[in-house]
């Protein structure tokens, strides 16, 4: 059985075979999807450079968070133009969901660090994940100070001597 790689090979060979049948619209569709697909190069090396944690990182969480936003931004931008391409849609929804998962490990593992990538990014929903951590925390706090109050009031009644004894 053939790797993926030669079903690719074979796609993009049919493909420019039918070009000339299919008009030009064609090959800007192509064209379309392979500059909003990926990133340049370019670009990227000076994500990675800004975002970096250490001089040979590449794929730190903050690095992977910005260059997600990025890729986010631009298709966001592709798809104002492009109402019903739907398949940007999906990759944009899937992009953003990639995104918040990674947010939300750097916030439970690091959150000075994630605090400080929201403000350079200044994303919305760091903001709102920081507002959903603290209203969690508040309700724990919350629920140990109640079980604290219970138990001490537990401790009270079991060391207070009754008034029968005392006489």
């Amino acid at each position: 059985m053939p790797f993926p790689d030669v079903y690719v090979k074979i796609s993009i060979l049919i493909l420019l075979n039918f070009l000339p049948y299919l008009g030009y619209g064609a090959v800007n569709l192509i064209s379309d999807r392979a500059n909003i697909i990926m990133l340049d190069k370019k670009i990227k090396q000076k994500i990675i450079s800004k975002f970096k944690v250490h001089e040979t990182d590449t794929g730190s969480t903050q690095v992977q968070i910005a260059i997600l936003t990025e890729e986010i931004k631009e298709l966001s931008e592709h798809l104002k133009n492009h109402k019903h391409d739907h398949s940007s849609r999906r990759g944009l929804l899937k992009k953003v969901g990639e995104r918040r998962r990674l947010l939300k490990y750097l916030q439970k593992e690091d959150e000075n660090a994630f605090i400080e990538l929201a403000k350079k990014l200044k994303l919305k929903i760091a903001k709102k994940m920081i507002i959903d951590e603290e209203e969690k925390k508040r309700i724990e706090h919350e629920l140990i100070d109640k079980e604290n109050l219970k138990n001490a009031e537990e401790e009270e009644e079991t060391t207070a001597v009754p008034a029968d004894e005392e006489e």
